[in-house]
């Protein structure tokens, strides 16, 4: 059940971000920073599920977490060159940082049946 609230998490947001991509005026490199980062998060996921090993799964969650980070650093900078985004940017930022707790958690439990710390 967690997984499916994830995944769906993470198709919500890299949604959302193609929407704001067409919000945003001039500024190519952040939107395609951003828009590289946020759709990242959910390649990474769903590219877990066909890990090759449970290594390789946690290196997948891992790649996710990087990426939920880094679209979080993006949506800051947005929100500040562009201070008329900030509602709708803010709330991105919020769901980010829900998918970020989400894949924490995930990382620790697997990490626990992998019998790791």
């Amino acid at each position: 059940m967690e997984k499916d609230k994830l995944r769906h998490a993470t198709i919500a947001l890299s949604v959302q971000l193609v929407q704001l991509y067409d919000q945003i005026e001039r500024r190519a490199f952040l939107k395609n920073q951003l828009a590289r980062a946020g759709t990242s998060i959910g390649a990474n996921l769903f590219e877990a599920r066909y890990a090759e090993s449970p290594d390789d799964f946690v290196h997948k969650l891992r790649l996710s977490l990087k990426e939920c980070h880094e679209c979080e650093y993006w949506l800051v900078v947005l929100a500040s060159a562009c201070p008329e985004l900030a509602g709708t940017v803010e709330t991105l930022r919020r769901d980010a940082g829900a998918i970020r707790r989400m894949l924490i958690a995930s990382i620790n439990t697997r990490l626990k049946t992998m019998g790791e710390k």
